[in-house]
């Protein structure tokens, strides 16, 4: 058969076309990873948050064959690591743990170089990390009620410390603030350790800590439990009421740790970060060391830590606002 100029172009077109069609296309999570990946901590080194990032990088290296760099970006609230992830190249080789203020820094602070949801991919929650309110010893109160009864007595002269703006510590207060109709002051600090240290100087009323960092003085008698913050009470002091127990149904805080990458992540790469980080978090040697450290392994799908996202952002937004939360 005779064909002309045109059939034999038209030919040539849909012979290239059906070899593109029929040949076996890129596998990006079969690939993945073929170099090093980059893992975002916007809190200095030796924080729970570095030590946990470095524990499941560690595995993920081992079970890879690829070095995970953790790459510690503080500053700013926050901002400054989690601006990295949001412009970062969406191939699943800059990743980043993000922390409870994620979703409260959109309230409380204007122009931030990123959208908080539109720029992430949630890839999913790794724990909880539940708080303990602590007092002074010499403080003359020993439960919540108490606590409450001498915020009314005295307006505006009882202070509490945080590690810093926007932390779980500094939030719970705020809520116990609002849900009780008292003013206790924040005091914030760069860091658990000099709060703790002017909480024992007397200087502060109150913090909220993991309790791992409290727990030496709790049982030296330097510091006195006023209730955890979680719904349900902690692992670690079983003998601590909760808020809600203490009087505040309704009451459930905690900071949380969770891993994100750039938005337009391919899904297959998206979803072997998800499991191999759902893998290792899981495994009884790892849940044990992150339960040591007084954080709650927790895991799962990335569609349902991005719905805990939005129940967060629903919970902590109209707090922000209410009592003019800022970050300085």
């Amino acid at each position: 058969m005779n064909l002309t100029g045109e059939g034999r172009l038209r030919g040539v077109v849909a012979a290239v076309f059906a070899a593109c069609w029929l040949a076996p296309q890129p596998a990006p999570a079969q690939e993945y990873p073929t170099r090093p990946i980059r893992w975002i901590v916007p809190v200095p080194p030796g924080a729970t948050t570095d030590i946990l990032s470095r524990m499941i990088g560690g595995r993920m290296a081992e079970s890879w064959g690829q070095q995970v760099i953790v790459d510690n970006r503080s500053g700013g609230a926050f901002v400054v690591g989690t601006e990295i992830v949001a412009k970062a190249n969406p191939d699943g080789y800059t990743i980043g743990i993000l922390l409870s203020p994620h979703v409260v820094n959109p309230f409380v602070m204007k122009n931030l170089p990123y959208d908080s949801v539109k720029d992430f991919q949630p890839v999913t929650q790794v724990v909880f990390v539940p708080g303990v309110m602590v007092a002074n010893a010499s403080l003359p109160a020993s439960n919540l009620k108490e606590v409450i009864a001498l915020a009314k007595a005295k307006p505006g002269q009882l202070n509490f410390g945080s590690p810093g703006a926007m932390t779980s510590g500094h939030l719970s207060m705020e809520l116990l603030n609002v849900m009780a109709g008292i003013k206790i002051t924040h005091v914030p600090y760069k860091g658990g350790a000099p709060a703790i240290a002017d909480l024992l100087g007397n200087h502060i009323q109150f913090v909220i800590l993991g309790p791992p960092t409290v727990m030496a003085h709790l049982k030296a008698g330097r510091l006195k439990a006023i209730a955890t913050t979680a719904a349900k009470r902690s692992p670690g002091l079983p003998d601590t009421p909760t808020f809600a127990e203490s009087g505040l149904p309704g009451y459930d805080t905690y900071e949380w740790y969770g891993i994100f990458a750039p938005a337009k992540i391919p899904r297959p790469v998206l979803m072997k970060l998800n499991a191999e980080i759902n893998r290792i978090i899981a495994l009884p040697d790892m849940k044990e060391k992150m339960l040591a450290l007084g954080t709650i392994p927790n895991g799962g799908s990335p569609e349902a830590f991005a719905a805990f996202l939005d129940g967060e952002r629903k919970k902590w937004g109209p707090v922000a606002q209410k009592v003019g939360l800022t970050p300085n």
